[in-house]
Order: structure tokens, then C-alpha cells, then sequence
């Protein structure tokens, strides 16, 4: 199918595209799709609906709620763009409003299309769906056997970290998806703590992030905290996490006497239902278990609040 035309809403849907060596194919992209680095050179035609380069982390979330408030999209699609890149496939999802185009938008749009590509929908509430979305992109693109081999090697590398964990003591985590106001952690981070013998209680396990008071984390008293705010990278995420020390109760918590207290880059392994998630449990394990695994990625992945206690 090497004459495909491919336009992707999803960075992760993105990541699928070159894992599956259909970068070529690729002739549309959301502004958010930033990996690999060569997608950069392809048009964007989704952007941001709203301005949030100079709001706070409590701004940012206030402007968001409200513009879905409204009604309104937090994104913009450049028709004209989309009419011109003419895509055989459009991937887009229908699972959350802040992940990109949702579905009623979607359809708005293709209205104004003289011939509609094929929609692939992208909604995974857990790993599994996302190992299944791989697998279906592969299906529809011809590269079946490409999509096939990564889903066996993911959960190969996932095994070999469960077998090892399995045998050890649960962690108490607390994962945050954001601190102002505090948001717990969703979809499939339940089941990537369980994999590297941990948990956390007031995480949503196949549901949406949501609010939650700071008083719960305080009562789980976390021996880890990961600070991964969706839509960060590490260096950002680090900025968010210094907001938790005026928090009270804060110096009390086992995770920060112990110095286990971890920004991480969300937008790499955590927030993406992409193939990143697989690395994304690789690095949990060994900031939660560095005695047991190491970490060969990008030095970048990760920093430390305070002192800490796990080296690269």
C-alpha cells in the first residue's frame, strides 16, 4: 500500500504510523504530533483552539473547562489544508476532548470533503486497546506482520519486568496528571503500576483522569510520586511539581522524606496511548525498583525533586 495518503489528528497514532515504517505516507499531522523528530517537516493541519503558551498550570486548566463549558473545541482544523493533503486515512479518536478532534467535530469537517478517507478511530482505555490499535492500523495499512512483531516484543519486555516484580513488595504511588488543581491518574496507568509491583488507590483504571483533593494523597501517604502532567515533558513537569511544596503535609509524605519524588516526561510514556507506553513501564520499574532494573533511555526522561535516591 505504498501509495497511501495518511493524515493523523493523534501524536500517537503518529508514533504508530513511523513504528510501522509509514512515514512516507504520512501527509497531514496535528501540531501536538512531535515524534519522531522528522514528523516536524510534515503540514499541520490541527491546532490549538486557544492560546495557553503564558497561562499558569491553574489557568490553563480553568481556560480549558471553560471552553468545554462552552461547548466549543479546544482544537482548530485547517479544511482547506485537509482538503488539499486529500488522505485516503484519517486517524482521529472519540475518547477524550482534550486528546485531540473528537467525533462530532471529525464529522463536521468531512462534510466539507468531496471524497471521505477512511476513518481509523482510536479510543484505547487501556493498554490492551492500544496493543489492538497498533494492530488494527497495521491491518488497514497492509503491515500486519510489522504490527504483529512489536505487539509479541511489548509483551515480552512487559513480562520480564512482571516476573521480577510479581515476587517483591507492593508500592504505595501516587501517579498526578496535574497539581493545580490535582488530577489522579487514568486509563492505563493502573495497570502499568501493577505490572512493576506497585499501586496506586486513587487512580482510575480503564476511566478518565479526574479531580481529586489533596487530602486523598496525603491519606495514601505515597512511598513514590510521579509528577506527570499531560501534555509536559520532564523540564515542564519538574516546574509543576515544585508547586506541590507549599502543599500541606508535603514534607511529611514517605516519598518526599526518601527522595522519590520523579517529574517525568508525560507526553513520551505516559499520556500517549502510543508504543512509548511499553518504555514508559520500563522507567517506572526502575525508579521504583533501581536495585532490580536499569535505565538505558534518554537522561531526559526523567528528573528528580530534591534529593534523590535513584541514579541512571
Amino acid at each position: 500500500m505504498s501509495g497511501l495518503r495518511i493524515v493523523s489528528f493523534l501524536p500517537a497514532a503518529t508514533e504508530m504510523i513511523y513504528l510501522l515504517e509509514l512515514g512516507d505516507q504520512l501527509v497531514g499531522r496535528s501540531h501536538e504530533c512531535d515524534y519522531p523528530l522528522q514528523v516536524k517537516d510534515k503540514p499541520v493541519i490541527v491546532d490549538c483552539a486557544l492560546d495557553l503558551s503564558e497561562m499558569s498550570v491553574s489557568e490553563i486548566d480553568s481556560a480549558v473547562s471553560r471552553q468545554l463549558a462552552s461547548g466549543k473545541s479546544l482544537y482548530r482544523v485547517d479544511e482547506a489544508r485537509l482538503r488539499a493533503a486529500a488522505p485516503d486515512i484519517l486517524i482521529t479518536q472519540n475518547l477524550c476532548q482534550v486528546c485531540g478532534p473528537a467525533g462530532n467535530e471529525v464529522s463536521q469537517v468531512l462534510k466539507s470533503m468531496s471524497a471521505a478517507p477512511r476513518i481509523i478511530w482510536q479510543t484505547p482505555g487501556n493498554f490492551a486497546e492500544v496493543i489492538e490499535a497498533v494492530r488494527t492500523l497495521g491491518k488497514e495499512t497492509g503491515t500486519a506482520a510489522k504490527a504483529d512483531a512489536w505487539a509479541n516484543e511489548a509483551a515480552s519486555r512487559i513480562q520480564q519486568i512482571y516476573a521480577v516484580c510479581g515476587a517483591l513488595r507492593k508500592i504505595r504511588v501516587s501517579f498526578l496528571e496535574w497539581v493545580d488543581p490535582i488530577y489522579c491518574g487514568g486509563h492505563w496507568i493502573p495497570q502499568m503500576l501493577e505490572w512493576i509491583g506497585a499501586e496506586d488507590a486513587n487512580s482510575r483504571d480503564g476511566k478518565d483522569s479526574v479531580r481529586i483533593p489533596w487530602q486523598s494523597v496525603l491519606d495514601y501517604q505515597p512511598e513514590v510520586i510521579f509528577v506527570s502532567p499531560c501534555g509536559f515533558k520532564a523540564s515542564k513537569a519538574l516546574e509543576q511539581a515544585e508547586l506541590l511544596r507549599s502543599r500541606p503535609g508535603w514534607n511529611d509524605l514517605p516519598a518526599v522524606r526518601d527522595g522519590k519524588v520523579f517529574a517525568v516526561d508525560a507526553n513520551a510514556y505516559f499520556a500517549r496511548p502510543g508504543p512509548r507506553l511499553v518504555t514508559g513501564v520500563e522507567l517506572m520499574a526502575h525508579l521504583v525498583h533501581p536495585e532490580h532494573f536499569e535505565w538505558s533511555g534518554p537522561v531526559n526522561a526523567y528528573s528528580c525533586v530534591d534529593s534523590c535516591l535513584v541514579h541512571s
